[in-house]
């Protein structure tokens, strides 16, 4: 008995939103036209994993070399990397099905190369002979898909720059100088998907250590239980607009902000009175509290007062990182006596924030139309590699004098981001608004690349700041302020109605 197994690996697919009919007749004049193009346009898009995993391994010089060696010799060499598969083999009883396994896995493994710079980036499926050179202001991403992802053997091979001299005499590749191995079985014994690991690097003529690699990795497997189809696909669709979307930051504006002091940061009260005052979007931030539970907050820590026995006038504060409070514990946190109403609750809980707003309102899910942000672009990646309904924009402070500058290559610079959400197909970016009045034509090459450009930043509450941004034709705005002067803007007096007679009073008399 023949028992044949079919796998569905989508990697690319047409995302025009007209859908293709076939008609049942008994005579077609069939178009054969072009895969993905509709009316002159192209409209493809990547796929996502269904039933391969995704390993990522990058080599980069976000804090240091990841290169180091111990070897006098080599001290003062730069050295080009080449990455090989295969599969582990194990011993097998029947030789057809050894030979079917090595073609099976063959089939399904492939490789891909990314470089990321602030010049733009690279993807290859292949690799030159002696590899690529390590640069340190470029990201070097090795990309591997497998069906049987704790089965490979990841090989680095070192080749020296100046490749003149055999190392090995009557080796076939001039200057190579060692090797380091690295089974995939580690991802699943360590029991971390993301992490770096340290391999010793093995001269090629001897036992002895050259030096070591320092390899930063992500395994990303696909979301067990969920279905992605084509129906319905806007991870790299936009509908260009006359004029900037007004995002409401944090719903109605950041509590810490001047005059913002009626309705509190990310609460259902402030999501709706943005929506009463024409936001199109609010933007809102996501944790885990320690028991997974999405929770609606900003900070990525909360402040908790204790007293002092027999003191009851003195308090201290200490700072607790909200991933470490289960959801019970940060709700029985106290905030402030009059925000006691559930419109105002802090710590609102992700699946209520759904349920207690109307579906015109932006950012959130059921069939509202979401649109994913994070400064990690890790998880950007993942966010884009497991479905293929909602888009993404990578957040990033680029270059700036009001914080600290990030260690991550892929978060330095714009431009860097730039490159970072082309490589990974994003819907586009979302930049500080420091760097871009610094570098207006950011917003014109980012959308030249096909990119969505939204900006974020105390900045943008001068309203000067915001008509540069608009003569600039930036995709979105998000501040504090939407609306100040009570004219609605992106959404129908309709619609307004329906708000007036949903919220309560309180709701749209505070803002």
């Amino acid at each position: 008995m023949l028992l044949l197994e079919v796998w569905k690996l989508i990697c690319f697919f047409s995302i025009d939103l007209m859908p293709v009919y076939f008609l049942a007749e008994s005579h077609l004049d069939i178009d054969n036209g072009q895969f993905g193009f509709h009316n002159g346009l192209e409209c493809v898009d990547s796929g996502w994993l269904t039933c391969q995993t995704e390993i990522r391994l990058r080599l980069h010089y976000s804090k240091t070399s990841p290169v180091s060696i111990t070897k006098k010799k080599y001290k003062k060499s730069r050295f080009r990397i080449k990455l090989t598969l295969e599969g582990v083999e194990e011993e097998e009883d029947d030789e057809e099905q050894e030979q079917s396994a090595v073609a099976w896995h063959k089939m399904t493994t492939t490789l891909e190369t990314s470089m990321i710079s602030g010049d733009g980036y690279k993807s290859r499926h292949s690799q030159p002979e002696c590899g690529y050179a390590l640069e340190a202001s470029q990201w070097t991403e090795y990309i591997i898909h497998s069906m049987d992802p704790d089965n490979l053997e990841l090989t680095f091979d070192f080749f020296e720059e100046d490749m003149g001299e055999h190392v090995v005499p009557g080796d076939a590749h001039p200057g190579t100088v060692g090797t380091a191995c690295l089974l995939s079985s580690f991802f699943v014994e360590s029991g971390k998907d993301t992490g770096v690991v340290t391999l010793p690097i093995m001269k090629r003529n001897s036992r002895q250590t050259l030096g070591k690699v320092r390899v930063d990795y992500l395994v990303i497997r696909p979301i067990e239980g969920l279905q992605c189809d084509m129906s319905s696909s806007f991870t790299k669709y936009w509908r260009k607009r006359s004029a900037p979307l007004d995002v409401g930051h944090r719903g109605a504006g950041s509590t810490h902000a001047a005059k913002h002091t009626k309705v509190r940061e990310n609460t259902i009260a402030s999501f709706k009175s943005a929506a009463n005052h024409g936001a199109a979007y609010v933007e809102f931030d996501v944790h885990l509290s320690k028991d997974c539970i999405p929770i609606v907050y900003h900070d990525l820590t909360c402040c908790i007062s204790t007293k002092k026995k027999g003191d009851k006038l003195s308090l201290d504060l200490f700072e607790v990182p909200v991933k470490d409070l289960t959801y019970d514990q940060l709700q029985q946190l106290k905030v402030e006596e009059l925000l006691t109403t559930e419109h105002f609750v802090l710590l609102t809980i992700l699946s209520w924030s759904y349920s207690n707003n109307p579906y015109h309102i932006g950012w959130l899910a059921g069939k509202r139309r979401i649109v994913f942000s994070c400064f990690d672009p890790d998880v950007c990646t993942m966010v884009r590699q497991k479905q293929n309904k909602y888009p993404i924009l990578f957040l990033t402070q680029g270059i700036s004098e009001i914080y600290p500058e990030l260690m991550d290559i892929r978060c330095r610079t714009t431009q860097i981001a730039m490159s970072f959400a082309q490589s990974e197909n994003l819907l586009g970016i979302s930049a500080h608004t420091e760097e871009l009045l610094q570098n207006l034509e950011h917003i014109r090459e980012a959308q030249s690349k096909g990119l969505v450009v939204f900006c974020w930043g105390d900045l943008n509450n001068d309203h000067d700041n915001r008509t540069k941004l608009r003569e600039q034709g930036i995709d979105g705005l998000i501040y504090d302020r939407v609306c100040p002067s009570g004219r609605y803007t992106l959404i129908s007096c309709s619609y307004v109605n329906q708000c007036l007679s949903i919220y309560p009073d309180h709701t749209i008399n505070s803002y």
